[in-house]
């Protein structure tokens, strides 16, 4: 007597039909901002011909990456706050979860990489050139893609080929891989070990490399003689320490745990952290910050006026 689902139904960020509203003035400014943000990051280091450096470039690329990301999820979860159509087919919220956690994968090992160039430019400068030429930062850029796709792509198919046949009701406001399991309909038990071993070796191993880095960078600025300089690059670093902490934290406290203690409210208020505040964030700790994209854009402005 069981029959398959064809669809699911996401509850959403609000039961009140107020605070959904509240709730979609909201992320409407913040994809606003995402957008602005990222598009004015790729189009400023696209033009000017004195931001064609690597920092520029992996900047370039995360900046296209966190667009994309946020639109793999946003588009829908404003549709629904405003529509209160809470439903999603089978096929797309398949693809919803794919690309959600491909891209969000592919976002850490982006951080790990700019976080290592950064290191090389702080405490390798003489070597800086020499070692992120054009051919390194591709493949850089590449693998990043190529490992975020291999190591996401065994536990995604085998979830997307699980039979649903109860309940078909989500706790969340996108499609989350954990939730989907519960309502499965078969023993997921291999699944969820799978997805728990591939967060192990992302979450941490990414950290990790973003970790030393930057603790390296510290060490160096230490060793800078004019205090003007030390505040400088701790301004910086700082700014983008509290970035990564938001981000593992939040993604760490939401993944790294077992399946059943998902679908709770609080996990939505983590994933709203890490795939909203920290991308809105992300184009302005980066790059606006900087002294000179600020310049570029001041110029460009001048310009197209």
């Amino acid at each position: 007597n069981r029959t398959a689902v064809v669809e699911f139904v996401l509850l959403g960020l609000a039961n009140s039909r107020h605070l959904e509203i509240t709730l979609f003035l909201f992320l409407v400014i913040a994809y606003f901002l995402i957008l602005l943000g990222n598009f004015s990051v790729i189009s400023i280091t696209l033009v000017n011909n004195f931001l064609q450096t690597p920092m520029y470039y992996f900047l370039r690329n995360f900046a296209l990456l966190e667009i994309i990301f946020t639109s793999t999820f946003m588009p829908s979860t404003l549709y629904s706050l405003l529509t209160e159509r809470k439903t999603i087919s089978l096929p797309g919220c398949f693809l919803q979860m794919m690309f959600f956690y491909y891209l969000g994968t592919c976002t850490l090992f982006h951080m790990a990489v700019m976080s290592l160039d950064r290191y090389i430019a702080i405490c390798h400068p003489l070597h800086y050139t020499t070692i992120m030429n054009k051919r390194f930062c591709l493949q850089l850029i590449l693998s990043c893609w190529a490992v975020s796709f291999l190591l996401m792509f065994p536990p995604t198919m085998m979830t997307v080929q699980l039979p649903f046949c109860g309940p078909n009701v989500m706790n969340h406001f996108y499609c989350d891989a954990s939730l989907l399991l519960q309502l499965s309909c078969t023993d997921t038990g291999f699944i969820e070990e799978l997805m728990f071993v591939v967060l192990i070796i992302i979450l941490p191993g990414t950290l990790t490399v973003t970790a030393v880095s930057y603790g390296c960078i510290v060490v160096t600025v230490l060793h800078i003689p004019s205090a003007a300089g030390r505040r400088k690059a701790f301004s910086t670093c700082s700014a983008h320490l509290i970035v990564v902490m938001v981000f593992y934290s939040t993604c760490i406290s939401r993944y790294i745990r077992p399946a059943q203690r998902g679908g709770q409210d609080s996990d939505k208020v983590l994933s709203l952290f890490f795939s909203v505040l920290t991308q809105m964030l992300n184009p302005y700790i980066y790059s606006l910050r900087n002294k000179q994209v600020k310049q570029a854009l001041k110029e460009s402005i001048v310009k197209f006026s």
